[in-house]
């Protein structure tokens, strides 16, 4: 039975360095082709990654454009857009206790 997880909005750059890591692991083929987009409690329209953790869902605010610089400017990803396997296999290490890193096999695959 799945319990009732805090649902966070928010901004790539105010994530931890921790959870952007994770993120990483999750997304090695970059942003972009991830985003959902729902409605805000606003009613606007709102492009966002999807990602899970073991207490909260957060939904990480960004457009297409923004996905795209992100990684463009990360040096742990490659000129293709690819996590670099030299980083994935040091987050792979450094995140190998971190369970909840499975449940966001839903959301890559996509």
């Amino acid at each position: 039975m799945k319990t009732s997880k805090l649902r966070v909005i928010q901004d790539y750059e105010k994530l931890s360095d921790e959870i952007k890591e994770q993120v990483k692991l999750v997304y090695q083929d970059g942003y972009s082709q991830h985003l959902i987009e729902f409605r805000n409690s606003k009613g606007e329209m709102v492009s966002a990654l999807p990602f899970e953790t073991f207490d909260k869902i957060y939904m990480i605010r960004m457009s297409v454009m923004k996905a795209e610089q992100i990684i463009d400017s990360d040096a742990d990803f490659d000129e293709d857009g690819n996590l670099k396997e030299q980083m994935k296999e040091k987050y792979e290490e450094d995140y190998s206790d971190v369970d909840y890193l499975s449940e966001n096999d839903n959301y890559s695959d996509e």
